[in-house]
């Protein structure tokens, strides 16, 4: 638990994008991370630091990777990178647009050459976004999914319409059996829903439960946010999300103002999901919001 802990005080500014007013801030607060790799199975490997999770293949081919966390980070993104064969990733697959995800597009594409590949509307948000730079916007973008063959495993993009944004992807490593969920999975917290984004509760579960119907027992799960998972955690998790819905809904059918389900609370069962930035007051306005 206390690892879990410090997990998530690590990614209090998940899904925040930085401002360049508060750059230096930034750079001073990103100092002491460390961006540490975990073999997985087959070419796959996670990388952890400050932000989403990095997924990655790496062998004979070069390297790939899943997400590359906060602009600040991109040089220690790229040494750990180097450990496993090459700091110049051949290619770069965004799950979707938030800065915690996307922040190093900018560096891998300008200085180590990398094709960045993401949904469609990863791209329209981040070109709307005057904070973003046009190298950071992806080069190849897809409705559906693509499949990429690559260190002798197939990896297939799979696009999900309704979840944590409108543009989400998640990456499954076919051999190996690898699942990189994106934000579709934040493990043992409560998920961050970009309802601004098209994002809601309902298409998330039923994201999810499409997921894990893909799955089995012997999946490893990589997901957005907290540790190298499973399928029985990913259940847990969508029934966290299913029993709080459904219990907020009722309060909310019932006439209870959002203010008064706050104060009401959520079972005590529940109280280890909240984090630093998704406390359970946040998560009980999401699914208020959505009831």
């Amino acid at each position: 638990m206390h690892s879990a802990i410090r997990s998530r005080s690590l990614i209090l500014t998940a899904l925040v994008a930085i401002s360049p007013l508060n750059l230096a801030f930034a750079q001073d607060r990103f100092a002491d991370v460390e961006v540490k790799a975990t073999e997985v199975r087959g070419a796959v490997h996670m990388l952890t630091g400050m932000g989403g999770n990095i997924g990655v293949s790496a062998g004979e081919d070069g390297v790939l990777i899943i997400d590359d966390q906060f602009a600040p980070l991109a040089e220690k993104v790229a040494s750990a990178l180097g450990e496993l064969g090459s700091d110049k990733p051949k290619y770069v697959i965004n799950t979707h647009y938030h800065g915690d995800h996307t922040g190093s597009n900018a560096f891998f594409h300008s200085h180590k050459g990398a094709t960045i590949f993401a949904h469609e509307n990863v791209r329209v948000r981040l070109a709307s976004d005057e904070k973003v730079k046009p190298e950071a916007l992806p080069t190849v973008t897809y409705d559906d999914g693509i499949k990429i063959y690559f260190n002798g495993e197939t990896v297939h993009v799979m696009h999900l319409p309704v979840g944590h944004t409108d543009g989400d992807s998640v990456v499954w490593f076919e051999q190996p059996d690898v699942l990189h969920t994106g934000d579709l999975f934040f493990n043992g917290m409560f998920p961050y829903i970009d309802q601004g984004a098209g994002g809601n509760v309902e298409g998330y579960m039923e994201s999810v439960q499409h997921l894990l119907n893909k799955i089995d027992d012997d999946t490893v799960v990589i997901p957005g946010h907290g540790k190298l998972s499973n399928k029985k955690e990913y259940i847990t998790f969508l029934n966290m999300i299913s029993e709080t819905f459904s219990y907020v809904k009722s309060l909310k059918q019932d006439g209870k103002s959002l203010e008064e389900v706050k104060a009401m609370g959520l079972d005590d069962k529940w109280a280890d999901w909240s984090w630093n930035f998704i406390s359970e007051e946040k998560w009980i306005t999401t699914l208020y919001t959505d009831a």
